[in-house]
């Protein structure tokens, strides 16, 4: 894709790019307000069963990434056109996400100015080595990588980790007006935490929030995930790396079902989003249908998404993502070469 492409691209996005204040206004009824009702729901169904609780939690969960969305949008800036009004409300859904506003907006800003850059890896992407630099790296390096890319650490043990610890210190050097953000954060969830354990006891506060949390946590990651990878995604180092390449061929085109692309924001529509980030979620759809040139980008479905889990390591020479099988076998191969050459 040439530089005019690439403007011509850019162009084509930015008519999606203005929030309809009426539009957002209703999706955020159309999400809080289920997501009140299910979170009732799931406590007054602790006294039949936790199985039950389980079936309602796990659309509380649904409504809940929702929710995320809806944040997401405001540290974009796109959710509303008032830059206050995004902050205000950004807040709000930063407490019931357990989610730091000014922090985590800091971080996914980073995120887009260098996502598939090889160079600028380590702010708020999923780590990621190169074949070489795993085959190179000592081997606590190695181990320490294989535990963070098991599904059961990264899908299960990393929400908790994200939610509970991570999210609620300040990242260093931050400024003052992102640490009080980060604290009127924390405060909130704790004030409100012990006002719902009052009212309805802690033990079932901790298994209705829990499992919703816990749900929601492990979509929510995986959805982050497999938005950057798959096998065809795209990596470069910074002197070849390019931000609109970078968007519609390192973020799928996540082609879910209706209602599942209704629960996730249409954040499945990963590469628009990161081509114009000031697209609001609503009109993410309308902008990829209505845009040709984005109909070829990476697209995987629901039943091919689970492929992603078994990749590990970018290879720089294939430029495709691989598994440790792969590399294994790679080695092995040059290996034996090497030993029939001197033979």
């Amino acid at each position: 894709m040439n530089t005019q492409n690439q403007k011509t691209l850019r162009k084509q996005i930015s008519p999606y790019e203005k929030s309809n204040t009426k539009a957002s206004v209703w999706q955020l009824i159309n999400t809080l307000v289920p997501l009140i009702l299910l979170w009732f729901l799931a406590y007054k169904s602790l006294s039949i069963s936790y199985a039950l609780t389980l079936f309602v939690g796990i659309f509380a969960a649904g409504f809940l990434v929702r929710t995320f969305i809806i944040f997401h949008d405001c540290c974009h800036g796109s959710f509303f056109k008032n830059k206050r009004a995004n902050q205000i409300l950004g807040t709000i859904t930063g407490i019931i996400t357990l989610f730091p506003f000014s922090q985590w907006k800091h971080e996914h800003s980073v995120h887009h100015a260098t996502s598939s850059n090889l160079d600028k890896r380590g702010v708020g992407d999923i780590w990621v080595l190169t074949v070489d630099e795993y085959i190179k790296a000592p081997t606590s390096t190695k181990i320490a990588y294989r535990l963070y890319r098991n599904p059961i650490v990264m899908f299960g043990f990393g929400p908790i980790y994200l939610f509970l610890i991570k999210n609620r210190f300040n990242r260093k050097g931050a400024r003052r007006k992102e640490r009080l953000n980060t604290y009127l954060i924390n405060s909130s969830i704790l004030l409100i935490s012990v006002l719902l354990s009052w009212l309805i006891g802690w033990q079932a506060f901790l298994i209705v929030h829990g499992t919703i949390l816990f749900i929601s946590g492990a979509a929510g990651v995986w959805l982050f995930y497999v938005q950057h990878t798959f096998e065809d995604s795209y990596f470069e180092e910074d002197e070849h790396w390019e931000y609109v390449k970078a968007a519609v061929e390192g973020s799928s085109f996540y082609k879910l079902p209706k209602l599942l692309q209704w629960l996730t924001g249409n954040i499945g529509y990963h590469h628009v989003h990161h081509l114009s980030p000031r697209v609001p979620n609503y009109r993410l759809e309308e902008a990829h249908t209505n845009t040709l040139p984005l109909h070829n980008v990476p697209t995987i479905s629901l039943l091919t998404s689970i492929q992603s889990i078994k990749y590990r390591l970018w290879d720089e020479e294939k430029k495709n993502f691989v598994t440790f099988k792969d590399v294994r076998k790679e080695q092995a191969l040059k290996a034996k070469i090497s030993i029939s050459k001197i033979s």
